[in-house]
């Protein structure tokens, strides 16, 4: 019979509104506590520059692989968080809305890899999503941005960042960026993010 671990979740508060909530197990065979699949740390953003700016050191981050899955409603800094990843990779052209167009490939003259932008907006159902030929983008070599990843949520790969966008009600400018990081490289994005604005 399969045996299963102490499962539970402790929550770690750092300065400025960072946190983060982390799910872990305890495996009876080994002692080792092992993280599962979530970790999940709050920014509290003051102005659209400041959305941008996380955005940029995140964009330093990124490496062949990576996923990143942008949700919230419209106007919550969304696009302006895309641009300054964007940014922060040293793309050659600069990030618009790709909600017309749906994809954008994004270049950089350090090496080949490149940058896709996904804008998911329009997609009314998954079989549309498909036509996109997103399996094959993830299978490549590309770090991937999508906006509005929750309409394709089953299509997404297990191993992502997961960043939710949204108003806060008594600051008109402010916005709540909330990171859910899932898989190993998910998480070793997300730890590095927050050794970047905890340094």
């Amino acid at each position: 019979m399969e045996q299963h671990g102490r499962v539970g979740a402790r929550k770690v508060t750092g300065n400025c509104a960072h946190e983060r909530t982390e799910r872990y197990e305890s495996m009876p065979e080994t002692g080792i506590i092992s993280a599962m699949s979530e970790i999940s740390w709050t920014y509290t953003s003051r102005s659209l520059a400041q959305t941008e700016h996380i955005g940029v050191q995140l964009g330093t981050l990124l490496q062949s692989g990576d996923v990143l899955c942008l949700v919230g409603d419209l106007g919550t800094g969304k696009t302006a968080f895309a641009r300054g990843v964007a940014a922060g990779w040293r793309s050659t052209t600069a990030v618009t809305s790709p909600t017309f167009v749906l994809i954008h490939e994004h270049q950089r003259d350090a090496d080949a890899m490149r940058l896709q932008h996904i804008d998911a907006y329009r997609l009314e159902r998954l079989e549309d999503a498909a036509l996109l030929g997103l399996e094959d983008i993830f299978a490549s070599e590309s770090a991937v941005i999508i906006e509005w990843a929750d309409r394709i949520a089953p299509l997404l790969p297990e191993d992502r960042l997961w960043i939710e966008f949204a108003l806060v009600p008594e600051d008109e400018q402010a916005r709540q960026l909330t990171f859910s990081a899932h898989g190993l490289r998910g998480t070793a994005l997300l730890s590095a993010l927050r050794k970047a604005f905890s340094a």
